[in-house]
């Protein structure tokens, strides 16, 4: 890996461990709030050795949490390069911010690790073709942490058992509820707390000062500014993430792709219906840099193949609509309801229809399923070719609303058709000294 400093490993190396009873060597990369949700659920499995983050604050008290969970204290470190430079981790688990996400997964995998990588797993579309590449030619296995495909007690599986097993007929319509979000007041420039290096967490993106108000975010997240560039609201700023469409949009497009058997095909059209941007925008990029600039409220329209229709919307319930022509039904994380769901009771399922959806037995969670992939040399549930696929929707949904305009998609050649200034959307300028060097 050129101009890394990296000692990069082949990509045939040997793991140090070599059965299902064998515990595997993990680091984590990217520790706040989803960071140790996924941490803190691998460590029954796995032997934390490292962890790395730009906020000492963050990192020393993961240390403190993994340390007490796992009996060891795992080595820390503020810049993740130094984990990549150790022979004896089998696997990183990346929870960075978006715009993180590929160059660190990149730089993994020809330092001969296996990734867990959070979803969104990419800022741009390319980014994704890329990775694709990457896990191809060193063989790695990848696995993206959209997690309701293992977990929220089988009920998407339950969805998707239901859908193949024709209780609703031929699905016409599916409606993905992803709510919206509320935009900002202006946002001063100010200090960045002491001990986050606000430099190397911008990173790949645009050099800028960091901006906060003093009001604390309560609940998820609490202990961080409500309104910030940074800390759990970096994913309402474009250089940085995508907002609900890449958020939640991960979660719930994916199921609603798996479910209509589309997770290696795409749109043929992107139709934003109504919308509503954080901030003015000119020439598909905001006109200021002092608040959020993401879609606060949204419904798209996407033609998907058969003649389907799936809208993404901020309205309504947080979940998946799924309408036929027999029927219809609502699944979300906390419940699964419609006529066709009461009438498992009489009509269940048939036995192991759960399973096969999965492909086989389903897992304590995700992380169990990433660990019995790594042994077996297979990639996992979430695969990074299906994640790109259903997240080349949510990215074009998001490139439709800045440009105001629907937008025509080629799923073979995977670019837009007839737009040229939309298809410039496809890809980002890594910051100099942050490129990916391959």
């Amino acid at each position: 890996m050129g101009g890394t400093g990296l000692a990069v490993a082949s990509a045939d190396r040997a793991f140090g461990f070599q059965s299902a009873n064998e515990r595997p060597a993990f680091a984590s990369i990217g520790l706040r709030n989803q960071g140790w949700s996924i941490t803190s659920k691998t460590i029954p499995f796995a032997d934390f050795v490292a962890l790395a983050d730009v906020d000492s604050k963050v990192l020393e008290d993961n240390v403190a949490k993994t340390a007490e969970r796992q009996k060891r204290k795992p080595d820390a470190y503020s810049d993740y390069r130094k984990i990549l430079e150790r022979d004896d981790i089998d696997a990183v688990m990346i929870a960075t911010p978006d715009h993180w996400h590929t160059k660190i997964a990149v730089e993994a995998m020809y330092a001969g690790k296996d990734v867990y990588c959070e979803k969104p797993l990419t800022l741009t579309i390319d980014e994704g073709k890329l990775i694709e590449k990457v896990v191809k030619e060193t063989g790695k296995v990848f696995q993206v942490g959209t997690m309701q495909r293992s977990e929220s007690d089988k009920r998407f599986l339950q969805a998707i058992a239901m859908i193949r097993d024709g209780r609703i007929g031929t699905v016409k319509k599916v409606t993905c509820g992803i709510n919206g979000v509320s935009g900002s007041p202006e946002i001063p420039v100010v200090a960045a707390p002491e001990g986050l290096d606000w430099d190397f967490w911008l990173g790949p993106a645009p050099k800028v000062d960091y901006r906060a108000l003093p009001q604390l975010r309560e609940g998820y997240g609490g202990g961080v500014p409500l309104y910030s560039n940074c800390h759990y609201s970096f994913r309402e700023w474009h250089e940085y993430a995508g907002g609900k469409l890449t958020d939640w949009g991960a979660h719930h497009v994916d199921i609603a792709c798996w479910a209509l058997g589309a997770t290696d095909t795409g749109p043929s059209k992107i139709k934003p219906l109504d919308y509503q941007l954080a901030c003015e925008y000119k020439d598909g990029h905001p006109v200021v840099n002092d608040r959020y600039n993401v879609a606060t409220q949204f419904t798209i329209q996407v033609d998907m193949p058969g003649g389907v229709e799936m809208i993404i919307t901020s309205k309504g319930d947080n979940g998946i609509l799924f309408e036929g022509t027999k029927g219809r039904f609502f699944v979300n994380r906390g419940k699964i309801t419609g006529t066709p769901v009461e009438e498992l009771q009489t009509n269940p399922l048939p036995e192991g229809a759960i399973e096969k959806v999965y492909g086989g037995p389903i897992p304590q969670n995700h992380s169990v399923n990433f660990i019995n992939s790594m042994n077996s040399r297979e990639q996992p549930i979430s695969d990074v070719w299906s994640h790109n696929r259903m997240l080349e929707i949510c990215h074009l949904s998001n490139i439709a609303m800045r440009l105001g305009r629907e937008l025509n998609w080629d799923a073979d050649k995977r670019e837009i058709t007839g737009d040229a200034q939309a298809n410039a959307f496809l890809s980002r300028e890594y910051r100099k000294g942050y490129e990916i060097e391959m």
